[in-house]
């Protein structure tokens, strides 16, 4: 007998009025403006203008939904389109169902579009809204809690998600809230690249390609403890091996990337001031370009100042007072003789 459990909500939708909310969509959205509120802040740390961010994200957003939906369809097409399936389902976004590979691929496409047409360079882009697509995937998994879905498997643990639906085949009981661990260790994903850009100055794509990597090792064990229907490829689910993949792809990028392009962009949109980025204060970072420039201020500092225009002696000044030492000279030499 469970002594506890996390209850799941009797139903996934609320009407107000002739007006359907649905959790697994309102969930979506608040992550949407999490992502632009947190990337905005980010974006004007580095320099950039404030609303740049959401201009962008009016081409990331829809193109990310379209491309997490078709991921979904093509990996999961026989619960569409095998017998006794509505291939109108396919649609039926709000219904859940939504690849993180694909919304992130498409996504980033609809980004380079926004980026390219205010002529900003997109890895500067990814490196700001990083943290921010993290914490939107932490709320967004909270939309499969109010579907009854992506759990794993059975236990009777305290922190247990009862399932109560009986669709799709489910069994009622309690299982591990895969949802939960994964919304949760999206969270740290987030913390770790703020932390890592303001200790390392990440630039050029290298934080966004940290949360890439961060999350994929995550991914893979949540993954491997779900118990849905998936493709199986050498006795791991698809899933595992897209984590896998690009967890190597995005590990092996901060490496070429960090030895071609260290260090981060000074401007990363036109017409704005150079800037430190990321909101933390400039640090020297002990090169011997700065030592040289201590010394030399300390130099200009000991020397003494530089003489005046009426300061220096002038020609005709300085002859006579030479000719004047000379007859001084000559007067006590007549003196002696004398």
């Amino acid at each position: 007998m469970e002594l506890a459990f996390i209850p799941s909500p009797s139903r996934g939708v609320l009407h107000l009025g002739p007006i359907p909310l649905r959790g697994y969509a309102f969930c979506i959205i608040i992550g949407v403006f999490v992502a632009v509120w947190l990337g905005n802040r980010r974006w004007i740390a580095r320099g950039g203008r404030p609303g740049t961010v959401a201009d962008i994200a009016v081409w990331a957003v829809p193109f990310g939904l379209i491309g997490g939906r078709l991921y979904h369809v093509i990996t999961d097409y026989q619960l569409y389109f095998s017998e006794g399936r509505d291939w109108v389902d396919a649609f039926k976004i709000w219904e859940g169902g939504l690849g993180i590979w694909g919304a992130i691929a498409f996504g980033a496409l609809g980004a380079w579009i926004g980026a390219r047409r205010r002529g900003i360079p997109l890895p500067a882009y990814a490196d700001a809204v990083a943290p921010g697509i993290a914490l939107a995937q932490a709320i967004g998994r909270w939309g499969n809690w109010f579907n009854q879905e992506l759990y794993g498997k059975a236990t009777d643990l305290p922190w247990a998600v009862e399932i109560t639906s009986t669709t799709d085949g489910r069994v009622p009981g309690t299982y591990h809230p895969t949802f939960l661990y994964e919304s949760l260790w999206c969270i740290g994903v987030a913390l770790l690249v703020i932390w890592a850009d303001r200790r390392f100055k990440l630039g050029h794509g290298r934080a966004f390609a940290l949360y890439v990597a961060a999350y994929c090792a995550g991914r893979f064990w949540i993954e491997y403890m779900r118990v849905d229907d998936a493709h199986h490829i050498l006795g791991l689910r698809l899933n595992n091996w897209t984590a896998l993949l690009v967890f190597l792809l995005a590990v092996v990028y901060m490496v070429l990337s960090a030895r071609s392009r260290p260090g981060r962009e000074a401007v990363v949109e036109p017409g704005t001031e150079p800037s430190d980025g990321a909101g933390a204060p400039e640090e020297s970072d002990g090169s011997a370009a700065d030592g040289e420039k201590a010394d030399a201020d300390a130099a200009d500092e000991d020397a003494p100042p530089a003489a005046t225009a009426d300061d220096t002696e002038r020609p005709d000044e300085t002859a006579d007072g030479a000719d004047r030492a000379r007859d001084v000279k000559d007067g006590a030499d007549s003196a002696k003789k004398g």
